[in-house]
């Protein structure tokens, strides 16, 4: 039975797709935004998340570890990484919750018994499942397996990406998804391998080639102060995302926000934030004006 790691299943979820829903978050990326605010979705491999401030240095993780890879300090514990098999007994004993595993292997099986649970409240408020991550279609097999069980059992299918994938790939997801969620950080090619680690060119022609499969999108950028929020860029997105084939496209403006900070902290990594600020009011208005310029309905959220 094949498995993928998992390091997040929301339940009640109102932001991601219609009504009430459950989100399922793969872990592992091919991106590398320099905001991203689920740090821990961007290895493909299991990580221990650790706050010292939680800590009370009872040393049940000491005891619990198998392979004495943990040790109690005047700080906190520490972990040595050689001996360190991510076993995840420390977490499991941990009475404060300071130690946390990020990645944990379920089957397809697993995964739809869970979202089967709760489809009291899809039948209730048009709801469903949502795939994200990470990104889900770095995993395309599971998720292509996902699809399939969930449209079989009449539960509707979202898919967050970023459309950093083959079209091939994209494509065969596309005829098992009811709506997309598609990220576009920004247009200009230069300025997203700074800040994204890759070019643009993919996600862009992949995202022109969905809509052309007349498939249901929703467009979704986050929106970072001084690093895409500026006019030159809202006025090249709006444009291109008002020549896709099909409906006009929705928009969802999502705000940055730094939250993530604390995740960082947690997974022992030091990332400066000082470049990105939350866009203001005014920007958020001058945003959505722009896309109304274009026929294309901006929100803020979602």
């Amino acid at each position: 039975m094949s498995q993928t790691l998992i390091f997040d299943i929301k339940r009640y979820a109102i932001n991601d797709g219609p009504g009430i829903r459950v989100v399922v978050f793969f872990k592992g990326c091919n991106l590398h935004c320099a905001w991203c605010h689920n740090p821990e979705s961007i290895s493909a491999k299991a990580e221990k998340m650790y706050a010292p401030t939680k800590c009370i240095k009872c040393g049940s993780c000491v005891d619990a570890c198998p392979e004495n890879a943990i040790s109690l300090s005047s700080n906190g514990i520490i972990t040595d990484p050689d001996l360190c098999k991510m076993c995840g007994k420390c977490a499991e004993v941990c009475p404060t919750k300071a130690i946390e595993m990020s990645g944990k292997a379920m089957s397809v099986t697993e995964i739809v018994d869970i979202i089967e649970k709760e489809r009291i409240f899809f039948d209730q408020s048009g709801g469903g499942v949502t795939f994200s991550g990470g990104e889900p279609l770095v995993h395309s097999k599971m998720l292509i397996e996902l699809l399939d069980e969930c449209g079989k059992r009449g539960i509707h299918r979202a898919v967050d990406t970023a459309g950093n994938v083959s079209t091939e790939t994209l494509l065969e997801v596309a005829k098992r998804t009811d709506l997309f969620l598609y990220d576009i950080k920004m247009m200009d090619s230069a300025q997203h391998k700074k800040w994204i680690h890759a070019g643009n060119s993919t996600i862009l022609q992949n995202l022109i080639a969905l809509a052309e499969t007349g498939a249901n999108i929703i467009i979704r950028i986050p929106l970072l102060g001084g690093i895409n929020d500026t006019d030159e860029n809202l006025e090249h997105t709006a444009g291109f995302v008002s020549k896709l084939a099909g409906t006009k496209k929705e928009v969802h403006l999502l705000p940055y926000h730094s939250i993530a900070q604390n995740k960082y902290m947690k997974l022992g990594k030091l990332v400066s934030f000082e470049s990105f600020t939350e866009p203001d009011k005014e920007t958020l208005k001058n945003a959505i004006a722009i896309f109304d310029e274009y026929g294309i309905r901006a929100s803020v959220g979602g």
